[in-house]
């Protein structure tokens, strides 16, 4: 079993297992918690009432966090104008060079970018970059022609999202040194966004569990209902 910190184990006393908080209080409490040495990221889970067993009750998206995520981005572009995405602020550009890359094992990126012409050879690394949810997809907006557009609302704070296996959602809100406001700022608008990427073929109650917690801290329930969508 692993050993937690006494950082931890005292953050934890704060926290009452049976209560659930809302936003605005779970966020004071996370914020009152000793903190790491580093800046840590905030984040919420959700857990949601759909089958994921079932292919029309996936739930994926994407909110742009009006306070940004506090996280660098490292951009990857698929493009046949690799000079355009790396002036627009790219951190790698290219094409088959890239893809080659990427088939050999690199994956130095957290955000992957194609223009529509160029997904017809990004298709091959479908299997490579789908299962750690990094394949270009036009509803998340990765997929653009506008290249600068498209890598700015990424570096801005667009955050893109994916349930797991289990119906857990799990989305970066910001880091510790944000302003209580900004975390709970951005917090609503990811609960927004998971709520309105509700599948229509689900009946049934949604949202069925909301905890928010920092890298090193333990998490704290909050009230679902306050944001439940039934």
């Amino acid at each position: 079993m692993r050993k937690r910190s006494k950082r931890y184990q005292e953050a934890k006393k704060a926290v009452v297992a049976e209560n659930r908080y809302s936003l605005n209080d779970g966020v004071s409490l996370l914020m009152g918690m000793k903190q790491a040495k580093f800046d840590e990221t905030v984040q919420i889970s959700s857990h949601l009432g759909v089958d994921p067993r079932q292919s029309d009750q996936m739930v994926r998206g994407m909110v742009r966090l009006p306070n940004g995520s506090g996280k660098k981005v490292t951009v990857l572009v698929f493009t046949e104008n690799a000079q355009e995405a790396l002036d627009a602020g790219a951190d790698y550009a290219g094409l088959d060079d890239m893809i080659k890359k990427v088939e050999e094992g690199w994956m130095d990126f957290d955000v992957a970018i194609a223009t529509a012409s160029a997904m017809k050879e990004v298709r091959k690394l479908a299997r490579v970059l789908g299962p750690r949810g990094l394949m270009p997809n036009p509803k998340s907006g990765t997929v653009t022609d506008d290249i600068p557009k498209g890598i700015q609302e990424v570096k801005a704070g667009r955050v893109e999202f994916k349930m797991d296996k289990s119906g857990n959602v799990a989305v970066i809100v910001g880091k510790r040194s944000f302003s209580k406001e900004s975390l709970i700022e951005n917090a609503k608008s990811v609960i927004e966004a998971i709520n309105s990427a509700k599948p229509d073929a689900f009946k049934g109650v949604y949202l069925k569990g909301l905890t928010i917690n920092s890298t090193m801290s333990p998490g704290v329930q909050l009230n679902e209902k306050e944001f439940a969508k039934v």
